[in-house]
């Protein structure tokens, strides 16, 4: 992990599309602002986790149910 010490109105670049910006320090909030392409996935870590957790469970449904049709149609 790479640790970097930035104050407000500072960024950092992560290769050449992505830039984040401290936009602000409130207590223990940091604002940040993040331009990146519009094909890249922005989420909260905890969204993140989430929509993964969705998917494994969709996915996993969608094999029962494929189970279940079969049995259906025989």
């Amino acid at each position: 992990m790479l640790v970097l010490t930035r104050k407000s109105k500072e960024g950092i670049q992560i290769g050449d599309d992505i830039e984040i910006t401290i936009l602000g320090v409130e207590g223990d909030q940091v604002k940040l602002g993040i331009n990146a392409p519009k094909q890249v996935e922005i989420h909260r870590k905890e969204i993140y986790l989430a929509i993964k957790e969705e998917n494994n469970a969709a996915s996993n449904t969608s094999i029962s149910l494929i189970d279940q049709l079969k049995t259906l149609i025989k």
